[in-house]
């Protein structure tokens, strides 16, 4: 159970005062959330930060108000004169006038379609007002259209000099978010300290109250900046609460014991022999550290990390062949169908000459052939069900599944990787997962410290580099005249676009689009493949491409991951500027896989940013995924790096920060620190570590205090 200090904070955004049904579904649609709880609550709110401040320091008498500079000063309400009511129409679109005075002078605050009830409460003539705004010029005098606040003498005396401005969502205003964050900063429970003290004193760093609250109370504007003292130590406390949390599920995956999974090699003496290529030296060592864990008592859960082109698919497949051997079943789960298909295509012939029994289970199988299949997995005449999410379905029964396998790891979140896992019944089945984005060391302590790790980081012999160009989108005459001669050659090429339809408020190219431009150039031998198309229809549009009938495939990045066409020698990526550097990387991998010289080109509309432009110099400069993953962290931060956005994992609610991979590095080894001393959190901190862990609602690990 969550700790009762912490309740308050986890219940309904609707229990504060002001926020009825319409404000709670813009504050829910604004609020970063855990992806299973759908409606926001206060420690959202809690953790959606300011991102500028505006200063009401400027304090002058009415006569020394200056036109565009924002004030805040005290006067009376002289009268409020609104227009003539007319008809039935509720608000008149003339403005209604309050006048202000004070010693100095008089002004007039101005109101469009705005209600005389509410502005007679607001402004009672003869009562004193504390009026913050903006004045215009309006002919020879001043007047305040919208005041930004008016307050009473009680409310400006809690009124800060500096206010913070937060990120915001139509139809939600910055007052509205201000009066939520003002009931909820005094609710903040003041927690034991789960940090080492020396440590604490060393950074220079406050308690977790203070800081929070200092964050959305502001006293000197450098106060909300990300490498701020009240910033860093909450983007610590993320940061440890995670890795601790992964610690403590790792110690437990190794006090259960595993199954000892050993074939006799029969089969992987097949599949080697029919391979067209020697296997790397970095797939033999991976394939090592594998089958040692396979073959121990201990539970298996490894990760294999590898670059675009390194050959995953390879080892799944011989992994995947010696828990065969030893009578287990295996299953092999992909992110999308298109990449489960291409799976199939893959392993069937190697299958075929191996003796392995295939099976393909997606969300298209259905009726009579789905059952069919069902009962075929159920009684073990399937060896490896290649599949997607479908594979943990509620009816999906195995007759003795020993071994999983998730390719796209980062697609797929934490319950998804269990359900699969509980498919094998109360042992679990040993798990592999894959990763075609290679990860910075610092971010596999805090999304996969509770895994072991293998790393292909050598690309088969007699793959060729990619040439890489950057080139401005008015360039485009060119690049479509160079692409009809590599076409008259024989060549093959995808044009990637970033949407697909259309849009008028962002001008990018649309798939669509781009695809009824070159079918004009080039006649109907251009296909289009993107997300919102149906599972045959892509498949037709593939299998045109794959077969060389179609020489130029128009795609979104639906083909970003695990798409294979030898042939396709020319990568054209339209707004790449647009685009982040791992998918850049990943779209780039789909050529330079066959024979041909391939080249990638980068359209891009100048003028570029700096982070743009370093991106794509990056991209020019190296093909080395470990090296431009350690770019993009730098880049963007840990955010967005593991694309978690589209996915089952959660990006970092606050630990946002320029400074992540040494903050990453600190928790690691605190971390270590504590597993070490007080593995059961059982200690005075180990007790406020708890509810760190609480706080930042680490699942797996919470799981493990429910079960004792």
């Amino acid at each position: 159970m969550r700790p009762t200090r912490l309740q308050p904070l986890f219940s309904d955004i609707a229990d504060l005062k002001g926020i009825g049904p319409r404000l709670k579904t813009l504050l829910t649609k604004l609020l970063d959330r855990p992806g299973e709880i759908k409606d926001a609550r206060k420690i959202d709110l809690l953790w959606h930060f300011p991102s500028g401040i505006i200063d009401r320091s400027n304090r002058p008498k009415i006569k020394d108000l200056r036109p565009g500079e924002l004030a805040t000063f005290d006067a009376k309400v002289v009268s409020l004169k609104g227009p003539p009511a007319r008809g039935k129409t509720r608000f008149s679109k003339a403005p209604t006038r309050a006048k202000l005075e004070d010693s100095t002078g008089v002004i007039d605050l101005i109101f469009f379609r705005s209600d005389p009830k509410y502005l007679q409460q607001q402004l009672p003539i003869g009562e004193l007002r504390y009026i913050a705004g903006r004045p215009e010029q309006y002919g020879d005098h001043l007047q305040i259209p919208h005041p930004d606040h008016i307050l009473t003498k009680a409310e400006f005396e809690n009124f800060p000099t500096l206010e913070p401005v937060y990120p915001l969502t139509q139809g939600l205003t910055s007052k509205t978010l201000q009066k939520a964050m003002s009931q909820l900063i005094p609710a903040i429970p003041q927690l034991e300290e789960w940090q080492d003290p020396a440590w604490l004193k060393k950074q220079n760093w406050p308690d977790f109250q203070t800081a929070l609250t200092s964050l959305h109370r502001p006293q000197i504007i450098e106060d909300i900046a990300a490498d701020s003292p009240h910033r860093q130590r909450l983007a610590y406390d993320e940061l440890l609460a995670k890795q601790l949390s992964l610690a403590l599920v790792r110690q437990q995956l190794r006090m259960k014991k595993g199954r000892s999974i050993k074939g006799n090699g029969q089969i992987r003496d097949k599949i080697l022999k029919a391979l067209p290529f020697e296997l790397t030296g970095a797939q033999a060592r991976a394939l090592d550290e594998i089958y040692q864990d396979l073959g121990s008592e201990n539970r298996m859960l490894r990760l294999l990390q590898g670059d675009v082109g390194s050959g995953k698919t390879v080892i799944a497949l011989l992994t995947a062949a010696a828990a065969i051997e030893a009578g287990f079943q295996t299953a092999l789960m992909a992110p999308t169908e298109v990449l489960a298909r291409q799976h199939i295509e893959t392993l069937a012939p190697l299958c075929e000459q191996a003796g392995i029994r295939l099976g393909l289970l997606t969300g298209r199988e259905k009726g009579r052939a789905r059952k069919q299949l069902l009962l075929a997995l159920k009684e073990g005449l399937i060896d490896c069900l290649v599949g997607t999410h479908a594979l943990f379905q509620a009816d999906v029964e195995f007759k003795n599944l020993g071994f999983a396998i998730i390719d796209e790891q980062h697609r797929f979140g934490v319950e998804q990787r269990l359900a699969l896992q509980a498919k094998a019944g109360p042992d679990g089945a040993e798990l592999l997962v894959m990763t075609a984005t290679p990860i910075p060391r610092t971010l596999l302590m805090t999304n996969y410290g509770d895994m072991d790790v293998s790393k292909l980081d050598e690309k088969p012999p007699g793959r060729k580099p990619v040439t890489s160009r950057v080139i401005p989108i008015d360039r485009l005459e060119d690049v479509i005249q160079g692409l009809k001669r590599a076409i008259q050659e024989g060549a093959q090429a995808y044009w990637v676009c970033p949407l697909v339809e259309s849009s008028e408020k962002i001008e990018l190219a649309a798939a669509q689009e781009r695809c009824a431009h070159l079918k004009q150039l080039f006649g109907d031998r251009i296909g289009l493949v993107h997300g919102q198309m149906k599972g045959p229809e892509k498949d037709e549009v593939m299998a045109r491409f794959i077969s060389g009938e179609l020489p130029v495939l128009v795609a979104t990045t639906v083909i970003e991951v695990g798409v294979n066409v030898p042939n396709a020698s020319i990568m054209i990526i339209e707004h790449a500027e647009r685009f982040g550097l791992s998918q850049l990387h990943q779209l780039r991998g789909r050529v330079g896989r066959g024979e041909r010289q391939s080249s990638c080109l980068f359209l891009y509309t100048p003028p570029l940013g700096v982070t743009a432009k370093k991106r794509l110099e990056t991209m020019r400069a190296t093909e080395d995924g470990f090296l431009i993953a350690e770019e993009d962290l730098k880049l963007r931060g840990g955010g967005e790096m593991l694309g978690r956005r589209q996915s089952g994992e959660r990006d970092f609610r606050v630990a946002n920060v320029p400074n992540l991979s040494e903050l990453i590095l600190a928790a690691n080894d605190d971390v270590k620190l504590i597993m070490h001393q007080d593995p059961k959190l059982k200690s005075e901190r180990g007790k406020a570590l708890r509810t760190l862990i609480y706080l930042f609602e680490c699942d797996e690990a919470i799981k493990l205090f429910s079960a004792g």
